[in-house]
């Protein structure tokens, strides 16, 4: 597996690319090709062709949780594939409830385009059950959120019918790969809690070994009870390798670097397994 970073919120030194508060990874598997989020804006295309990675042939799009800074970008690719028509209809698979309208106070901060327009464009698989997307690659379905210190408080509102009701983010999910050297999990934002993910990820997939935990860590400002529990996990997990980005905060990445191997990870990397 190959997997490319088109848009995180920092650039790696000596690329053209830029950057953006978002997330957008390029999956390339077994000859099929994925797109894992899409960012906030166009700036996933722009830094796809500068990278010469064409986005007119995808098999798969995976939406890890429904908030502007990584599906925004789907907007973009519709006008994109309006001049560019795709070789074929992507399987657009997340969470039912990403595609709900999500509030921050008075502003949307989720899914602006009607499921009529997305159903025109992609084929949607609305799913909260483990799904394959290959023979080694699933997308988890609904995390299940057992442990105490990554239960989480709310963020926003959503629409459910004509009430809003406070949003915990439950469409937050991730993918999972099997290597023979473990698992290598892949996350957008980790709302639902980085730990509970792998926990999910070692369940779907029957395999404890992690060999590298990709994307979001969602440590921007957590509580000691919460970064001491991930601590605590992720050094008993003994990962082979940690690569955290996007809405984790530098001294959260050191204070990971201190109990696990982490290595930096920004646009225009590229990582194999």
């Amino acid at each position: 597996m190959k997997l490319t970073v088109l848009v995180d919120n920092t650039v790696m030194i000596g690329n053209n690319l830029s950057g953006e508060p978002g997330l957008s990874f390029l999956i390339e598997t077994k000859g099929e090709t994925i797109l894992f989020d899409s960012g906030l804006t166009q700036l996933f295309l722009q830094n796809a062709c500068q990278l010469n990675l064409p986005l007119d042939a995808l098999d798969h799009i995976v939406i890890s949780h429904g908030h502007d800074d990584h599906m925004g970008g789907l907007f973009h690719l519709i006008n994109f594939y309006k001049n560019h028509p795709p070789k074929k209809k992507p399987l657009l698979t997340l969470h039912p409830s990403a595609l709900a309208i999500k509030y921050n106070q008075d502003q949307i901060v989720g899914n602006m385009i009607s499921e009529k327009v997305l159903d025109h464009y992609f084929n949607i698989n609305r799913t909260i059950r483990p799904f394959w997307l290959t023979d080694h690659l699933v997308f988890l379905g609904e995390i299940k959120r057992n442990l105490p210190f990554e239960n989480f408080i709310p963020k926003g509102r959503f629409a459910k019918g004509s009430t809003l009701e406070p949003d915990y983010l439950i469409d937050d999910s991730a993918l999972a790969y099997k290597t023979n050297d473990g698992l290598v999990i892949i996350t957008g934002c980790s709302h639902s809690g980085i730990c509970n993910i792998i926990n999910t990820a070692i369940s779907v997939c029957d395999q404890n070994k992690i060999c590298d935990v990709v994307g979001g860590f969602h440590l921007l400002d957590p509580s000691k009870e919460k970064m001491d529990g991930t601590l605590t996990f992720l050094s008993d997990l003994n990962p082979g390798v940690l690569h955290p980005c996007h809405c984790t905060k530098a001294k959260y990445k050191y204070m990971l670097s201190q109990k696990c191997r982490v290595e930096e990870i920004g646009c225009g990397s590229v990582l194999e397994y």
